[in-house]
This record gives structure tokens, sequence and C-alpha cells, in this order.
């Protein structure tokens, strides 16, 4: 009995200090397990508002460090964009981690989207490309997508930042009952309204330091940071109506210009002379940006033109667009109207042009000119197809009408055009005039491929780039061809006016060599510098007796005028207009306006350009209403 009792004691107690030890470990275990939730939540809560901030910077780095690089404000307000955005995806999801890694994939997209498009056209993605993602589908292919040290290293910060929120944060709101999961969802977008209502105020903006001049895009994104320039730039879709304007008013001024009408064709409309513009693709003179020293001449013929030729004008045209966006070019040339008054990157041909408007076109099918327009690629690209009905044309030839061409890399060639016009010519019943509208392709960027179907002969001393020699090369056959038309025309009997000009320069990646020789930066332009780079040469020859003029600059939105008045063509009333301010204000473009002694003013200086503006708007949007 005795030893049973011992026994029962020290089992007892053997037994008793199993349970305390027992206790502490289940009650340390369960410590250890609260402090690794409590550290998964601070982590999750902690990831919440930190990996936007990491997604903002990230997504600038494609192109440009944006802490030093963006104003200090406007990168606040950039990261409270992402925040919003988190939150309103995490409302909506009830997932912080698929809530952020949809945040983040779309930042990687439109990060790299955006470092791609400044790098082929100059300037930043913009609202209104939305309506060009089909022309830019059809080009997409002719592009050099290599990345650089920068992007690579970017996209391996983003792949970094996907494997935290995908493996580290845990957060839900599952508990949430639905209806006050949709109360916080409208709250975060009446938030985002709210956010971008007020960075499209004057006074916030200037508040915040915000940079808001639209006609320097690229730089605008840099100082105010992709998303808070992509929200203020929102509020230009749409064209607001000029201060005082009212279309009775600009019908006034109009009518006192005179209006031309069908009464007024000339009798013998054989006397009228057939028009032929040829704006050819990327066509520039490099020499203007500074002197370079190559093999050859690779532009002799339009040279020699400048020099003084019979019944010949040139002279420098100034464009509001470089190495993209040809279809703003052409809007000012058809039209008359200028990107000046329109919003920085916006495409008139797939934004305003919904309808039939006035044009250069239109008013020379007024008069009996049988209308052709001609370009030797889709018919879709920046919505041609539907545009050139509505600004008169009545005959549209595209790739498809090109049966037998000759190609130049990938493209048809601008030997072929000079076959269909002639073609054309040949084929239109005598002495009835033509009006021709050609857009090349040839020239197409980008340069840095080789093909067995060009000769790259020209070259550039001391610059070792094949894009350059590539570009170059392309413009030499662009002369001849400019060369083979002028030749056959000037065999004609029909009166025949032939106008060719570029529609921009090419990026400035193409002609940094020849900065870089005379000692400029791309990156820090003057002014007087970056006005260079949008202007192309011109030429207006006839195959009879016209006035002979040489250095003879203006603008795009004049040249039509400027052609017709040359030619002993009758005027629009708006063309009268634009020719009169043209001895005024010879140049208006987005990028520059000047004045007849060289002065350079803002867009809203005179009484004469706030003139022009509205009647711009009415051409625009009114002048067909209720026709």
């Amino acid at each position: 009995m005795q030893l049973a009792k011992v026994a029962l004691f020290f089992e007892s107690i053997i037994i008793g200090k199993d349970c305390g030890m027992q206790k502490k470990y289940e009650k340390g275990n369960s410590m250890k397990i609260g402090i690794k939730r409590d550290w998964k939540k601070i982590l999750s809560w902690l990831g919440m508002f930190l990996c936007p901030v990491a997604i903002y910077y990230l997504m600038e780095a494609f192109h440009m460090n944006a802490f030093v690089m963006t104003r200090w404000r406007a990168q606040i307000l950039n990261i409270l964009f992402f925040e919003l955005l988190m939150l309103f995806l995490f409302f909506i999801t009830g997932r912080l981690r698929i809530a952020l890694v949809l945040e983040t994939v779309f930042a990687f997209v439109a990060g790299l989207a955006n470092f791609y498009v400044l790098s082929f056209r100059g300037n930043p993605i913009v609202p209104w490309d939305i309506f060009s993602i089909q022309t830019a589908v059809s080009v997409a292919g002719s592009y050099d997508y290599t990345l650089g040290k920068r992007q690579i290293l970017t996209i391996s910060g983003f792949l970094v930042l996907l494997f935290f929120e995908i493996f580290f944060l845990k957060l839900t709101i599952n508990t949430w009952k639905l209806v006050k999961r949709l109360i916080a969802v409208m709250c975060t977008l009446a938030l985002i309204f709210g956010f971008t209502k007020m960075l499209q105020n004057d006074t916030m903006v200037s508040k915040f330091r915000l940079y808001p001049f639209l006609f320097t895009p690229a730089y605008m994104s840099q100082a105010d940071g992709f998303a808070v320039t992509f929200l203020m730039d929102l509020q230009y879709l749409s064209v607001e109506k000029p201060e005082g304007y009212s279309a009775a008013q600009a019908q006034e001024i109009l009518e006192s210009y005179g209006k031309h009408t069908t009464e007024d064709k000339t009798e013998d409309m054989a006397q009228m002379p057939n028009i032929i513009v040829v704006m050819d693709e990327a066509f520039s003179d490099p020499a203007v940006l500074g002197e370079f020293t190559v093999n050859q001449d690779y532009m002799p013929f339009v040279h020699s033109l400048q020099q003084g030729a019979d019944n010949t004008i040139t002279g420098l045209l100034n464009v509001s667009v470089k190495g993209g966006n040809t279809a703003n070019t052409e809007f000012e040339f058809l039209t008359g109207n200028t990107m000046a008054f329109l919003p920085a990157g916006s495409i008139p041909y797939q934004q305003y042009i919904m309808g039939e408007i006035p044009s250069v076109v239109s008013d020379l099918k007024e008069m009996g000119y049988v209308t052709y327009a001609m370009h030797p690629y889709y018919s879709t690209g920046w919505n041609r197809d539907k545009v050139y009905p509505y600004l008169g044309f009545e005959h549209a030839y595209f790739i498809d009408a090109f049966t037998t061409p000759s190609y130049v890399r990938k493209y048809v060639d601008d030997a072929s055009c000079v076959d269909k016009i002639i073609e054309i010519y040949e084929n239109k019943e005598a002495g009835q005039p033509m009006f021709l509208f050609n857009v090349t392709m040839q020239n197409h960027s980008p340069y840095t491929e080789s093909y067995m179907n060009l000769k790259e002969d020209i070259t550039v001393e001391g610059a070792n780039t094949q894009a350059l020699s590539q570009y170059l090369s392309l413009i030499k056959l662009s002369d001849a061809a400019l060369e083979s038309l002028v030749t056959y025309f000037a065999g004609q009997m029909e009166p025949t006016v032939i106008v060719f000009f570029g529609d921009h320069q090419p990026t400035d990646s193409v002609v940094q060599p020849i900065l870089t020789a005379n000692g400029i930066s791309a990156d820090s332009l003057s002014p007087e510098e970056e006005a260079k780079h949008y202007e192309v040469p011109y030429v207006i020859w006839a195959n009879y007796d016209i006035r002979e003029g040489t250095n003879e600059d203006i603008s795009a939105n004049y040249l039509a005028a400027k052609v017709l008045d040359e030619a002993g063509v009758p005027l629009s009333a708006y063309q009268s207009y634009l020719l009169e301010l043209s001895g005024e204000i010879p140049v208006v473009s987005s990028e520059r306006v000047v004045d007849v002694d060289g002065k350079e003013q803002s867009v809203s200086e005179t009484e004469a350009l706030n003139t022009y503006k509205k009647l711009q708007y009415y051409q625009l949007f009114d002048a067909t209403k209720g026709e």
C-alpha cells in the first residue's frame, strides 16, 4: 500500500508537470501564430499603401527617373491617383492581392506603351490616341522594339513587385455586405472624378504648380507625370467654343471676303489648271538642323529648284507634327485650319470630322474640278476612308488600287505613285481639270533594317549610323520621283500645277548625329532649335507662266490658299481670309506663331488670331449645319 501511494504521488507530480508544460507550450505556440498573423496583417496594410507608390515610379522609370524629373507636388498627385485606383479595385474584387496585381499590370502596359510612343513620335500617349489604335496597329510591325538597360531593369522591378503582391498580401473584405461594397466603390469613383476635375481647374493647377501647356506635351508629361497629364488632357477630348464666338458673326466676317459659287465657274474649264499635290511621307531636309557633309547630294532636284527656277516658288513649310501624326499636316493643308487651336496630340480626322466640312477639295469640286485622293496603304489609316468623302473627294485610291507597284523596303515607292498619277491624268476627260492629293508611304519609319531593294548610297561624314544613311537614301529616291513627275507634265499641253512638300521630319533619334556634330542635344533644345524640327521644304511648280519666288516660308494651313492664288484659281471666302492673314502672320502652327517681322508670338496674343480661331471653329463645327 505504501509503495502504491508513493507511486501515485510521483505519478501525480509528473503528470502535473507535464500538463503545465503542455499548457505553456500551447500558450507559446498560439502567441507565435498570433504574432505571425499580426505581421501578415501589418505587411498587407503597408503593401496596400506603399505598392501604389512603387507602381507609379516603376511606370515612369521606363523612360525617366520621375523622382528627379517630375515636380514634387505632381509626384504626390500621381501617387494619390494610384492610391485611389487601388482602393477602387480593392472594393470591387474584395482582395488586395488581386487589386494590386491588376493595377501593376495596368501600369506596366501603360508605361511600356508610353515609352514606345515617346520613342517613335516624340510625344507621350494622350487620351485621343484611343481613336488612333487601328492606325497604330496597321504600322506596328514596322518599328524597332529593342529594349535598353533601363527598360530591362524596370521590367525586373515590376516582376519583383508582382511576386511580393502575389505571395505576401492576403488582406480581404469578403465579410462586407454587397451594399457596403457598392457604396465604397461609388465613393471611390466619386473621389477619382473629383480628383480629375481638380486637376482640370486652372486655380488648382496654379496652386499645385503644375505645367499646363499642351503645345509641349512631352515636357508636360515629364513635369507633371503620365497619370496627371493624362487626366488633365481628358478635358480636351472635345473643343470648346472660343470666347465671344457666334456662328452668325463668323458668317458675317466670311461674307465680307466674298464667296464663289458654281456660277463663278470659268466658261472654259480647260483654262483652269490641273492641281496635283504630293505630300511626301517624312520628306525633309536635315540641313535646317545644322551643317553636315555627305558623299553626294540627297535631294539634287529640290535643291536646284530652291536656287531659283522658272515658274517655281519654294520655301520652308512650318508643320505642327514631328516623327508622326501625318494626318494633321494633311488636315491643315486641305482645310486651312491650324492645329494651334486644337488640343496638342489630337487627330481631327478621328475626333472632330464626323460629317461634311469645307475644304479646298470641296471648293474645287464646286467649281467643276474632279477630285482624287491617293494613298498607297490601307484605307482605314487615320480614318481616311470615311474622312475623304467628307472633305469632298469623289475618287479615292488606296493600296488595293496599285495593281503592279514597285516596292522600296516594305512600302509602295514614290515612283509607283508617279505612275498612278500619270495613269489617272491620262484616263480623265481631256480638258476636265483635276485636283489630286497624293500621300506617299515610301519613307515611313523605321530606318534600322537592311533591305535588298534599297541601296543605302548616302553616307554622312563622321556619322556611322544606318538610320540616317537609309533615311537620306530614301529622300533621294523621292527627289528623283518628283523630278520624273515634273518632267512628264512639262511636256503636257494642259496647264498643270504641282505642289510638293513633306508632312513632317523624322524622329530626333534619326538626325541625332547631325545635332551632335553641331554641339546640340535633342534633350535640351532652345525654342529656336526646336522650331527647326518642324520645318520641311515645299515646292510650287507650274508648266505655264507663274510668279517665281524663293525662301517664302509659311505654315501648312496657308499653303492651299497660296497655291490657288498663284495658279489664278478663284478663292473661297475662307481662303481669301487666310491669304490676307498670311501677309500679317505667315506662320501659325501648334509649334510656333511668327509675324511678318519674324517676331515670335503666342496663339492668343493678337486680335487677328482670335478672329482666326472663331472662323476655324465655324468651319470645323458649324459651317455645314442645316445644309
